[in-house]
């Protein structure tokens, strides 16, 4: 849990008079709302967020490899001048995205899913792409941001407001969603930005193949599929790519899979349990030993300065964040913002914690609201739990909404306590194999089906004696 969220201020920038700029990739000319300058402090700005909210994953020589990738690639591009930044974020969503003026982020969950380093040349090229041909900054113009109900109108403060559009979204991130053209674009410029620097761009297939495979997963940002709509056949196309390279085009080529997965090596697979997780409607955080229950069918997110929940009709939302000084002091923080009109108040005791709870309402352009605050200590930390109502369903989730509140408790259970997140371990085959046999010789605690995924093999493949593989061992599901 930490600073707030610094989100990009973009809206204000697209009113400024458009003009004509030359289109870096296209050499074409085109209107253009945003200057460069303005372009980086964006990108700038929501990087920083993000940095923030989610955090870079603790493992140097990873971070290491998006970062020597992405500046090499960079510095060939259309668009080499500009302050580039390569960040590997410790999240289990399988994406990688990029921000306005060049800052691009690759998720640990999508490093665990590739399987070479020609296939995050590719991802990381993509990326580039849609930065050095402006895709970026269109998106950016367009973007609106996701709000919901109550909360995402900024009311009363941006302490509340804060996480408004965390729920609409799936994550606090604010993402761009590119169209049918700029996809292909970037794919095409991914492709070409690989094979510059000596990459084996047949891998790219097998990019798109792997991507394709996925559901849905978890994570506090969207997966890849949300933020990159698939435009068409990308595997047909990569590989059409590669039939149309003249002979000799990749004869010097890397794809350096080996010192890529060995790098995987215990790397966290999935969601790490010791930030918090839900077990049902129950939110449980091993590593600050507490517990909170939320309502039943709300919408819930962990975020890591914020357990969040939302109800189905966007009418109410409980917010769960760390507070400052004692319960009585941190509570009366939230209480004394501009407009809050405190109700009944004092202090007792929640599951055998030491607690101050009160009531409130307050008067916004969207309406009336009415609330519930309590502030309580645990383990010297001090938390604050509200809700927040549209006034026309105070009735109807007051409830509710207190009970969850009054939920907070201690977490006790050795068991609940001691979960590990999964790890990649990477094992070597000591004889020819197929992938049926490799399953049962070498089990993993994530389905039969994920495993085959994030080794990028069909269950009819034959496996190499000496080839490297993935499996995933310990997690919850062990």
């Amino acid at each position: 849990m930490g600073t707030e969220l610094r989100r990009a201020a973009a809206l204000g920038l697209l009113l400024t008079t458009g003009a004509c700029a030359t289109n870096p990739v296209t050499g074409r000319r085109e209107l253009s709302l945003i200057s460069e300058s303005q372009e980086i402090q964006m990108g700038k700005q929501a990087s920083a967020g993000d940095l923030q909210r989610v955090g870079e994953y603790p493992n140097s020589e990873a971070q290491a490899l998006v970062k020597r990738i992405g500046t090499q690639i960079a510095a060939k591009s259309e668009r080499p001048n500009l302050p580039w930044e390569f960040h590997l974020l410790d999240d289990a969503a399988v994406n990688a995205f990029a921000y306005p003026g060049g800052f691009i982020f690759v998720t640990r969950g999508l490093m665990s899913h590739l399987n070479s380093e020609a296939e995050l040349a590719e991802v990381i090229g993509h990326e580039i792409g849609h930065v050095t041909a402006k895709h970026t900054v269109a998106a950016m113009s367009k973007q609106q941001v996701a709000q919901i109900g109550l909360v995402g109108a900024s009311i009363l403060s941006p302490t509340v407001a804060k996480y408004g559009d965390v729920l609409g979204s799936g994550a606090g991130l604010l993402f761009l969603k590119f169209g049918r053209d700029d996809e292909l674009q970037a794919d095409a410029l991914g492709f070409q930005y690989s094979l510059a620097q000596g990459f084996d761009v047949r891998e790219a297939a097998n990019v798109f193949t792997t991507l394709g495979r996925l559901g849905g997963g978890g994570g506090r940002v969207p997966e890849w599929q949300s933020t990159h709509p698939d435009p068409g056949n990308r595997v047909q196309r990569a590989e059409q790519r590669v039939a149309e390279l003249p002979a000799g085009a990749l004869s010097n080529t890397k794809v350096n899979r080996d010192t890529y997965l060995r790098l995987l090596n215990g790397m966290v697979f999935g969601e790490n349990p010791r930030q918090g997780y839900f077990r049902g409607t129950r939110f449980l955080h091993p590593d600050l030993r507490f517990e909170i229950t939320f309502p039943t069918g709300w919408k819930t997110a962990n975020m890591p300065d914020a357990v969040v929940a939302g109800s189905p009709d966007n009418g109410a939302q409980i917010q769960l964040v760390p507070g400052q000084g004692t319960p009585t002091q941190a509570l009366q923080g939230f209480l004394g913002q501009q407009g809050i009109v405190v109700g009944q108040s004092g202090q007792t005791t929640i599951n055998g914690l030491p607690a101050v709870i009160a009531s409130f309402t307050a008067q916004t352009e969207q309406g009336g609201l009415a609330g519930l605050a309590m502030s309580v200590s645990h383990q010297n930390t001090t938390y604050v739990i509200y809700g927040i109502m549209a006034q026309q369903v105070a009735s109807q989730r007051g409830a509710e909404v207190e009970a969850s509140i009054r939920s907070f408790k201690p977490l006790n259970d050795p068991a609940l306590i001691n979960v590990q997140p999964g790890r990649v371990e990477i094992v070597t085959l000591p004889s020819a194999m197929n992938a049926t046999q490799f399953l049962q010789r070498y089990p993993s605690t994530i389905p039969e089906a994920q495993v085959l995924i994030i080794n990028g093999i069909q269950a009819a493949s034959t496996l190499p004696r000496g080839a490297l593989m993935k499996r995933v061992v310990g997690g919850m599901g062990s």
